[in-house]
């Protein structure tokens, strides 16, 4: 019976593979019809879940951490089943006071097939919000009205926003060109959904529990005499940019106009956070060579055609690369013809809006964001830095936008002629009359900003936060002490003399005094965001990612503090792990950070959830990458392969765990959001396919032979060939809607 269990799992795995090179190689549609969604496929997964339970029975598994999770993967792929068999999808197309009770189901040979709804619906209004001071989409919204018999109800549908009316469910699909339409998804699925949830619920509790379960043997791991012989490698980089002049004013002087406000992100702040923004965006830093972000925000104000020519613009594209022959930076005249002008993107953009979304496409329409904003802050449109109250109410506008109503004589006339006075004055290097200015400017906001204007609090707050890149520089302590720390303990472990010495009581001192230091750093720049909000910063997945870093750290210092008799092995094992998770939910905040949001997010992606699946995802893939160092030296370390092999299995079952809850937090963002948990896209796909391969290797009764160090190590070198297909092979060779490269 092992011997069929084995061959149906591995055989699952080998089709789950090369499926998505089959649909990368025929198409999407080819891989759902003829491999997902064949009879033979479901049949092997049948086939999978009888045998696995025989199995259950025969060995009489006794641990109900064990017994729960096999459970909860068999009720999620009975969930899966009947969403298969009993779901109905489609899409619902509406017209502004249009009424209709049909919707288009599935393909079928003579086309959409078109099917009845219970009820009526009817689109009242459809709206495109943005976020102040951009052309940037905050959400789609369809207000709907449901008509049932004499029942009427009214309804909104937007993005991560699903209206549900008897089981039906319905998402924010797509918009019509004129905005007077909308597309909605129908989902029906009585079954499917909440016997899947169920069994995410039941998966969750299982993972978590197995690391907890005093008897289970992740805690008999960490109780190993082995680990009483208790861990090296960092490498830094250090990149020197060549300096350029450029024009520009003195760094002094920018500062001092990077004291005045603008509307930002919809919110009132510093000039200096919009240059930030602006140049991170643009360059990647919150500087270009030596210039401050406020002198190439400048820069490109008042010398735009000259800074039109520096290779200011970082391209992250191979494709785009090669087609225009760019280098990692290019300039904004790269892409204009240098005699008629002809905007060089302007046929990928009108093909990629067309529904061209390859990678090619993609990264022409990700520089065009760039190229815009440098055209936008030329014609002055993102400059709002001139507020006018009126009737109570405070707006910010910009110096090129036609004036609202009920701005008098005077600031009309500054607000239309200050930029021109600056222009001359940069022209004929009048600095004087030119901070004279700024500072006009600063007390035209005073007098007419009101309330808007932030509290000196708040303002000094934020240059504070500007000056230190909080998460850039924690990221790299952490992970470099991290990184350290796993080195020490592993040579403590491979060493003749198992007693604790005064070195090791040393590094150890080192390591509180660092975490503890990196602790108090990131409590700074937690409360430098919330005094600049006025809330608790935790409405995004940067600061999430932030707060999961200060409790990860807090639990190590308050763990080391109130258990200082802890075994020394353990004790540098928990915080070496700490360094090394801190770090790397650091390291996605600091990922995030360094595409600042001066255009936002897809109102879609704009999700929480999606922000905890992409931090636990990384979590794990850490961990397992720990697993594969273990891996090289215990095969090369024979002396010490046993001693790896429990540090390994250690770091092993939170990386499982982790990875688990990442992979289907994941699929409930995309069912929140597309209206489906699972679409077999090929990263969704790869993770499963890592999940089932590293799995094995703690099935260890059933599978005694991993109970042999050199075949564990040799199996977690191998394994982590999946994390690599998994994070690079998808982005690069195989696409779909997760690729990232």
């Amino acid at each position: 019976m092992k011997r069929i269990i084995s061959f149906l799992y591995i055989a699952i795995i080998i089709v789950l593979a090369a499926a998505t090179f089959i649909e990368h190689s025929e198409g999407r549609e080819y891989a759902l019809t003829n491999i997902y969604g064949a009879w033979w496929f479901s049949l092997l997964w049948a086939l999978l879940v009888a045998f696995g339970i025989a199995w259950i029975l025969k060995r009489k598994v006794k641990r109900w951490a064990t017994l729960l999770l096999h459970v909860s993967l068999i009720i999620i792929l009975l969930g899966a089943l009947l969403t298969r068999y009993f779901s109905h999808q489609g899409i619902i197309h509406l017209r502004i006071g249009e009424t209709t009770n049909q919707y288009y189901g599935q393909p079928t040979e003579n086309g959409m097939k078109v099917e009845s709804l219970p009820f009526s619906v009817k689109l009242n209004q459809f709206e495109v919000t943005y976020h102040e001071g951009t052309e940037a989409a905050n959400n789609y919204i369809s207000h709907i009205t449901i008509t049932d018999g004499e029942k009427q109800i009214n309804g909104i549908v937007s993005m991560n926003n699903i209206y549900s009316y008897k089981g039906i469910r319905m998402y924010q699909n797509a918009f019509d060109d004129d905005r007077r339409g909308s597309i909605l998804s129908i989902n029906d699925d009585p079954w499917g959904i909440p016997i899947t949830y169920l069994g995410y619920g039941l998966l969750f509790f299982s993972l978590i529990w197995l690391l907890i379960d005093p008897n289970g043997t992740f805690r008999k791991l960490l109780k190993s005499p082995l680990l009483k012989r208790a861990t090296v490698l960092v490498s830094f980089l250090f990149i020197v940019t060549i300096l350029q002049a450029q024009p520009t004013v003195s760094k002094d002087i920018a500062k001092e106009f990077g004291q005045l406000n603008i509307l930002h992100n919809d919110r009132i702040c510093p000039m200096q956070t919009f240059a930030i923004d602006f140049t991170k965006k643009m360059y990647g830093k919150a500087h270009y060579k030596d210039f401050s972000a406020e002198q190439v925000l400048l820069g490109f104000i008042f010398w735009g055609d000259e800074w039109s020519k520096e290779p200011i613009i970082k391209v992250k594209g191979g494709e785009i690369k090669s087609k225009f022959g760019i280098s990692k930076y290019a300039s904004v005249n790269t892409f204009f013809e240098a005699y008629t002008g002809n905007y060089k993107l302007g046929p990928y953009l009108q093909e990629f809006y067309n529904g061209n979304h390859d990678n090619l496409h993609k990264q022409a329409q990700q520089l065009d964001d760039k190229l815009m904003l440098v055209m936008e802050l030329r014609r002055g449109t993102l400059l709002k830095m001139f507020p006018n109250t009126h009737n109570g109410i405070t707006t910010w506008i910009s110096p090129t936008q036609k004036l609202p109503e009920g701005v008098n004589t005077d600031n009309a006339s500054f607000i239309s002629s200050v930029f021109d006075q600056l222009y001359q004055d940069t022209q004929t290097n009048n600095m004087t009359h030119f901070q004279s200015i700024v500072s006009e400017i600063k007390s035209f906001q005073l007098k007419n900003g009101g309330s808007s204007i932030p509290t000196n609090t708040k303002t000094q707050a934020e240059y504070i936060y500007n000056k230190v890149s909080f998460a850039t520089i924690l990221f790299m302590v952490n992970l470099t002490m991290g990184i350290l720390s796993l080195i020490y303990l592993i040579y403590r472990m491979t060493r003749k003399n198992p007693a604790t010495t005064k070195k090791d009581k040393l590094f150890k001192t080192l390591q509180i005094c660092i975490m503890t230091l990196s602790f108090i750093a990131l409590t700074t720049c937690i409360i430098l965001r919330w005094i600049i909000k006025s809330s608790l910063p935790m409405s995004n997945g940067y600061e999430t990612m932030l707060f999961i870093a200060w409790f990860v750290m807090f639990t190590s210092l308050i763990v080391n503090m109130k258990f200082r008799n802890i075994a020394e092995t353990l004790s540098s094992l928990f915080i070496t792990s700490c360094f090394l998770s801190s770090g790397f939910f650091l390291l996605v905040s600091h990922i995030n950070q360094m595409d600042p949001q001066i255009t936002h997010l897809m109102p879609v992606l704009n999700s929480p959830l999606l922000s905890l699946h992409v931090s636990v995802i990384m979590m794990s893939y850490a961990l397992l990458s720990l697993t594969f160092i273990c891996g090289i030296m215990g095969l090369i370390m024979k002396k010490s392969a046993e001693q790896l092999a429990i540090l390994s299995k250690i770091m092993l079952y939170p990386a499982i765990t982790t990875m688990g809850l990442g992979v289907f937090i994941g699929a409930i963002w995309a069912n929140v959001s597309w209206g489906q948990y699972w679409n077999w896209d090929p990263k969704e796909t790869w993770a499963l396919i890592t999940f089932m391969v590293y799995a094995i290797a703690v099935h260890t009764q059933s599978l005694p032979i991993f109970n042999r160090p050199r075949v564990f190590h040799a199996f977690m070198v191998f394994a982590f060939l999946t994390i690599l297909m998994t994070y690079f092979g998808v982005n690069y060779v195989l696409g779909g809607m997760h690729s990232y490269a």
